[in-house]
């Protein structure tokens, strides 16, 4: 395929500009430089595109018009942050009203009559709802609580300000006097409304100026100068008065009804009131009459490109909102004021991006009177590390009835201990209670008792739960040592793992009834198991020396037949029968792999029909397949970060990113290290999480 040719250094750099493009790349500045190629690239209408124009004139090439698409990012391009869409056109670009585009050709023309295949407007309608039920806007930076703005009561108009000099508006034929005008019809034509004028979210941020006169005053006139997610705003008012703005489009998948004083992409097709002269040749151009299903499909679907947020290749609209449909979910949980209490001083940065929201607060505090002062009330949100705070956090809850949310480490971690302060990839946030109490109800197993599993999820579970087997991946992904070399088990003999734990972990205080730590629950399953090859794991804490629950060297010779120091989990669960724990993640990953489980405490996992179980639970009474387990342990209830972009991701993409990093460092790595390394280890990765972990 021949290339393509900008002489735009800054276009040459642009995010995934090559894979929208499907085409290779090649930055000129003369026509010398250039041997064959296919177009020259510009920039839309800006004044930067003069230097195009000239280079094809030269070369006796057309000219390709690039500008961002409709659903930009997760944040604002003024302030750097990187486009997921594209739109090309060969002829123009959609908002220049003064000739034809590509986009007015398939709107006016239909030349391939693509806009009457009856799957595409199938896949339009669904993504309008799903854009709809998302919020997804082309920015997706700002609050999607519209409760913040205190808007009026009664009937509400919207009038949507724009930046000064956007190339949009003297494209789209605003006259300098367009936005005073419109101020003015929106008051007069609704005399019983409260008028919401919104400031353009980049003269928010303080990086341009809007177009509507600031000194234009009237009591019914209300500024709306802070940061809100359109659609949020959308769902408040009854009509949308604009210049060119894309919003309008936007009131429109909404079904707003909206007036238009220039000449947006989707005006002139019989969907908008237009104010602009009729008799201007767009209108003109512009005969057909067309649904709002029709234009959003030649717009987002034949006309944008996409690039995959995380992969940085091309990928279809669906992927783009169901990526930002993750982002706004977790911002509308962490909504609000957020005091954290017990969270040690290197997590702190970490754990904010577990909880963000746009326009949210994360303040960390460990006393109740600290809480207090910094603003802590009613409409604030509780958060915990572990027990730390115990104590004041639920005095606090009591006195002002905010419940209280449960931090944990997720299932699918990292690649290193937890101890030795490695960040985690993922974390689950309980409003219930916590997954390794059993004293008390969770959100884990809230879902795994109640959930209405559908057949989609459960395929998702499937999926992931191979995904993990294929990579041979665990919680912490540590270990070296030989195991299959090492069993010396007589043929038939069952081959029994039992994972050490941490004695003094919050799961063994709380989830353990009779036998509760490492040398009583080797010498039970040794009784239940006499004939049996008992091969024991000591916990990774551990052996690295981070914490206790060492047994001794004479109760591991008598009621083990081989000690494991330093393999990893998936190794060892290749290499045996059966598991036998009080409460260790190990029996989980060992009902990923098919092997039998038994519980001498009460796991997560333990009570539905899938282990045997020394303990009952009332409450549990559901009997689960495996695929349902995963789906609620690994997908519905946790929440993952790509550190990578800083965002929230998928548990697939985190098993992804666990698996290259595995591959860049070689394999799994040995856990049992010398003092000083670790020691140095440690310093590295908390001077990383306080100094570097800047999002």
């Amino acid at each position: 395929m021949k290339p393509l040719i900008t002489c735009s250094a800054k276009l040459s750099r642009h995010f995934g500009l090559a894979a929208l493009l499907e085409a290779p790349l090649i930055y000129a500045k003369e026509a010398s430089q250039v041997i064959d190629a296919q177009a020259v690239l510009a920039w839309g209408r800006k004044p930067s595109a003069t230097k195009a124009e000239h280079l094809a004139q030269t070369l006796n090439l057309p000219v390709w018009r690039l500008e961002d698409g409709f659903i930009h990012s997760l944040g604002q391009g003024v302030l750097g942050a990187k486009s997921y869409s594209l739109v090309l056109d060969r002829q123009g670009i959609y908002y220049d009203a003064t000739q034809a585009s590509d986009l007015e050709d398939w709107l006016a023309n239909d030349p391939e009559r693509r806009l009457l295949d009856s799957q595409l407007l199938a896949r339009a309608e669904q993504l309008i709802q799903d854009i709809r039920y998302h919020r997804v806007s082309k920015y997706n930076n700002a609050s999607l609580n519209s409760a913040s703005l205190r808007l009026p009561a009664g009937k509400k108009v919207l009038v949507v300000d724009q930046t000064a000099g956007d190339m949009s508006l003297k494209y789209g034929l605003v006259s300098e006097t367009s936005a005073e005008q419109m101020l003015r019809a929106a008051l007069t034509e609704h005399p019983e409304a409260q008028i919401l004028v919104k400031t353009h979210p980049d003269v928010i941020v303080g990086k341009k100026r809007g177009c509507c006169p600031t000194n234009f005053q009237h009591p019914r006139l209300h500024w709306i100068s802070q940061a809100i997610n359109p659609l949020s705003l959308l769902a408040e008012v009854e009509h949308v008065y604009v210049l060119t703005s894309q919003l309008g489009f936007e009131a429109l998948l909404m079904a707003k009804p909206v007036t238009c004083f220039g000449v947006p992409f989707y005006a002139g097709w019989g969907l908008t009131d237009d104010r602009a002269d009729h008799s201007l040749a767009v209108f003109q151009r512009r005969q057909r009459k067309r649904s709002v299903i029709e234009v959003f499909a030649a717009a987002y679907l034949l006309y944008s490109r996409y690039l995959d947020p995380e992969q940085g290749t091309r990928c279809e609209l669906e992927r783009v909102v169901e990526y930002i449909a993750l982002q706004n979910h977790y911002s509308l949980l962490n909504a609000g004021s957020l005091y954290g209490f017990g969270f040690s001083f290197w997590k702190r940065n970490y754990i904010k991006r577990f909880l963000y929201a746009p326009q949210s607060q994360v303040k960390f505090v460990w006393k109740k009177s600290q809480a207090l002062k910094q603003g802590f009330n009613q409409n604030s949100r509780l958060v915990v590390w572990g027990e730390r705070a115990a104590p004041e956090v639920q005095a606090l809850s009591l006195a002002t009835k905010v419940p209280v949310w449960r931090v944990e480490d997720g299932f699918i971690r990292s690649v290193g201990l937890g101890s030795d302060y490695t960040p985690p990839l993922s974390l689950v946030v309980d409003q219930r209670g916590i997954y390794y109490d059993p004293n008390q109800a969770s959100d884990l197993e809230n879902y795994l008792e109640n959930s209405d599993f559908s057949p989609k999820l459960l395929e998702r579970a499937s999926l992931l739960r191979n995904r993990l087997l294929q990579n041979r991946l665990s919680k912490y992904n540590l270990g070296a040592e030989s195991v299959v070399d090492a069993i010396k088990a007589t043929p038939g003999q069952q081959i029994i793992l039992v994972p050490g734990q941490v004695e003094d972990d919050v799961s063994i205080r709380k989830g353990c009834v009779d036998i509760a730590d490492n040398t009583a629950l080797l010498k039970a399953v040794r009784a239940a198991k006499p004939e049996a090859y008992i091969i024991y794991k000591p916990h990774p804490d551990v052996v690295s020396g981070n914490r206790q629950g060492k047994v001794e060297a004479g109760v591991l010779k008598q009621y083990s037949d081989l000690v494991l120091e330093d393999a990893s989990i998936p190794d060892c669960l290749d290499a045996v029968d059966a598991v036998h724990t009080m409460t260790s993640l190990v029996g989980f990953e060992g009902l990923l792999r098919g092997k039998q489980v038994a519980c001498y405490g009460l796991p997560f996992y333990a009570g539905w029909g899938l282990t045997t179980d020394r303990h009952k639970i009332k409450r549990r009474t559901r009997h689960l397949n495996l695929d349902q387990l995963v789906a609620a342990t690994l997908i519905l209830y946790p929440r993952y970060i790509n550190w990578q972009t800083g965002a929230f991701t998928t548990p697939e993409y985190a098993v992804e990113l666990l698996y290259r990093q595995l591959q860049e460092q070689g394999g799994q790595q040995k856990n049992k290290v010398n003092w000083l390394y670790r020691q140095a280890r440690k310093v590295v990765h908390v001077y990383r999480g306080v100094f570097k972990f800047r999002y």
